[in-house]
């Protein structure tokens, strides 16, 4: 045998070698990463989280260990090692990079916090220095690792039992991240949390698991509703004050508005920029029937009638201006309902007994609406279940979650159904539908006065959970969501025409500003960044359905199959392409 021959041969043996030593060093990396959180990074209690204690991780050292374990998990699994292999189906490289960022730029957040809050590098114990050097190399080391990604196979047939119990798991450690989340007392660890939340939740896309996930929950559509449903009504049952449980209805309404606005926007394709009206005359009308002594009308409705008052009189307003618009099309009609959503703001605004008749009392709104009674239950009062006290925000909370069941229910039919089938075909190209026979006009009226319908619907619940209305809570743009522009970015960021997408969308834009108040006065700006960086990088929005899929990346190899369940209401999409 010649040297060449011997040369050629020991070649791949070294490289094969120096990956496996890479990828032991990034499970090094990973480990030093976990045993830094347990030193003192700041001699100070001063800095939220109290960092300062060896042995015991605190506040965003909690988060660093948490990157750590799992990048030392994925660096085992792509050794080999027996039992890990189901955490990456379709390879382990392109997640062990986005986890070694993630842990990287959770701690070097927090170094830099500390530095930057308490004056100075100076505040740095030796413990921030260790984390800061041991979080770099899992990135030095990941980044030399060759691509391993692979189609993803079919993976082994599991019994029923343990199936269900993927989901149910799945869906309790997804409830325990979102309420991690929403219970973050200050703005630094809401932040570490949002840096490792994005890169773990695009390692996992990218390893292939949510598409192995995926598969699972279609085969098991209403064992993953109940699992679903189950989760999020076990929220208030974790909460000892309302505090965080106001934040989480505030999110269950803005999520329903939004899928109302993703029949009219993701569905049937009418761009709608005053659609925050319709969820106005929702709120105004359940006020007015409230009983409040602010009301022009003395009367107070139960509940089912307040409820079915509003959805109503939201419908004829749907109906009154989509009549005579809809025949308008693209900037046009965005223009005509952008105008009805501010006519609806001045107006309300103007009918003060002075300006108007004396409907609304003008700009100081209609105050003091009490709290909802149904079948004895006063939902303002706080009441004991299975031993756990619920306040009155709890309440609202697990009504809200029943009525975006409802709203889900009503999307997903609607969507599947033939009407839905028509309204796609007008998104699409509303020429060629007119030329195959849909009634164009009929169908997008339908489209609109249904979604104006479910965003009154909501409304009637929020003007109790907020106890007031006034005009400025429905404006195109603000500070405080709902507006306009809001929902509108909720339906685009998430993913146009799921139904899982505007619930993301929309958890992500309301909690973003009310965790960090100082980017409420930059809301629209970051909503335009966002938007800009989403066309960039995932046109389809970050839950896209298959058709979306595959539009923007035909030429794209999608070896992460998603899937989309329009008819249990239930959609998971695979992340990244």
């Amino acid at each position: 045998m010649t040297d060449t021959t011997k040369t050629a041969e020991a070649a791949p043996a070294d490289s094969a070698s120096r990956v496996t030593a890479l990828r032991w060093l990034t499970a090094v990396g990973g480990l030093a990463t976990i045993l830094s959180t347990f030193l003192s990074w700041t001699y100070t209690s001063k800095f939220p989280g109290d960092l300062t204690v060896y042995g015991y991780p605190g506040g965003l050292q909690v988060l660093t260990l948490v990157m750590g374990l799992v990048i030392v998990l994925y660096s085992l699994a792509s050794l080999g090692i027996k039992g890990l292999g189901w955490l990456a189906p379709a390879g382990t490289t392109k997640a062990l990079k986005l986890l070694a960022l993630g842990a990287f730029g959770t701690t070097w957040f927090a170094v830099i916090a500390i530095a930057v809050e308490l004056g100075g590098a100076i505040n740095l114990e030796p413990g921030g220095y260790v984390a800061a050097v041991a979080s770099a190399l899992p990135v030095a080391t990941a980044f030399m690792l060759p691509d391993d990604s692979r189609p993803v196979s079919r993976p082994k047939a599991l019994p029923s039992w343990a199936e269900i119990l993927i989901i149910v798991g799945s869906f309790a450690v997804g409830m325990y991240v979102i309420t991690y989340g929403i219970d973050t007392e200050y703005a630094e660890l809401f932040t570490g949390y949002l840096i490792a939340l994005a890169f773990a939740a695009a390692a996992l896309f990218k390893a292939g698991l949510v598409g192995r996930l995926s598969a699972v929950t279609a085969k098991y559509r209403q064992v993953t509703l109940i699992a679903a449903f189950v989760a999020a009504a076990a929220f208030p049952f974790t909460q000892n004050t309302d505090t965080y449980t106001l934040i989480a209805v505030n999110i269950l309404i803005f999520a329903t508005v939004a899928l109302g606005l993703n029949i009219v926007v993701g569905l049937a394709g009418l761009l709608d920029l005053g659609y925050v009206a319709f969820l106005g005359v929702g709120a105004y009308t359940a006020a007015l029937v409230s009983g409040t002594t602010a009301s022009a009308f003395h009367v107070q409705f139960p509940f089912w009638a307040a409820v079915l008052t509003g959805a109503a009189v939201s419908l004829i307003f749907g109906v009154v201006i989509g009549a005579p618009t809809l025949r308008l099309r693209g900037d046009y009609l965005a223009i005509v309902t952008l105008g009805f959503g501010e006519i609806f703001r001045i107006t309300v605004g103007n009918l003060d007994g002075v300006s108007g008749p004396q409907i609304t009392n003008g700009p100081n709104g209609i105050p003091n609406i009490p709290d909802l009674v149904f079948f004895g239950f006063n939902f303002g009062e706080a009441h004991t279940i299975a031993g756990f006290e619920l306040g009155s925000y709890a309440n609202y909370y697990l009504l809200m979650l029943l009525a975006m069941i409802l709203v889900i229910l009503v999307f997903s039919r609607a969507g599947s159904s033939r009407i839905g089938r028509a309204w796609v075909a007008i998104r699409e190209d509303e020429t060629a539908a007119t030329a195959m026979g849909i009634n164009g006009f009929r169908v997008k009226l339908i489209a609109f006065a249904l979604g104006a319908t479910l965003a009154g619907l909501a409304g009637t619940v929020q003007a109790h959970v907020q106890h007031t209305v006034v005009p400025e809570m429905y404006q195109f743009a603000g500070p405080v969501p709902p507006n306009s522009a809001f929902l509108l970015a909720a339906v685009i960021l998430g993913g146009m025409g799921t139904i899982s997408g505007p619930l993301v969308g929309a958890t992500l834009l309301y909690m973003i500003p009310a965790k960090l108040q100082f980017l409420q006065e930059y809301q629209l700006l970051g909503f335009g960044i966002a938007l800009i960086l989403l066309m960039r990088f995932r046109p389809e929005g970050l839950i896209a359905n298959r058709r979306a899929q595959l539009e923007y990346h035909e030429t794209d190899q999608l070896d992460v199959p998603d899937v989309e369940l329009p008819d249990s209401g239930v959609g998971i999409a695979k992340a990244g392409a």
